[in-house]
């Protein structure tokens, strides 16, 4: 097998592991890699603002820590956090969004 080829079935490899399921694929991630345990981070509080936690992100193949940020509060919604969750031996990750109170 050359180089070429190598090369060529790695990236196809490595493309498998994260498949975006239909119709959510902007919003939900599965791959069979567990991320790293969550980094301590000092939480910021502002008034008006909501404190949204860091979180391992999966970018080109490997996790990706994202660093915690404010955002401007909603009237009438709360954040839910981004998360990875186990379900048979792969791994979901489900984007944060604001949900109605």
């Amino acid at each position: 097998m050359n180089r070429r080829n190598a090369l060529v079935g790695a990236m196809a490899a490595i493309a498998a592991m994260a498949i975006p399921m239909t119709g959510l694929a902007a919003r939900v991630v599965v791959v069979d890699v567990a991320p790293p345990p969550p980094r301590e981070e000092v939480v910021v509080t502002r008034t008006g603002y909501v404190w949204v936690p860091g979180y391992w992100s999966w970018d080109r193949g490997r996790h990706v820590w994202v660093r915690g940020h404010l955002v401007r509060a909603r009237r009438g919604y709360h954040w839910t956090a981004h998360r990875w969750e186990e379900r048979d031996k792969r791994w979901r990750f489900e984007v944060g969004h604001w949900d109605r109170d």
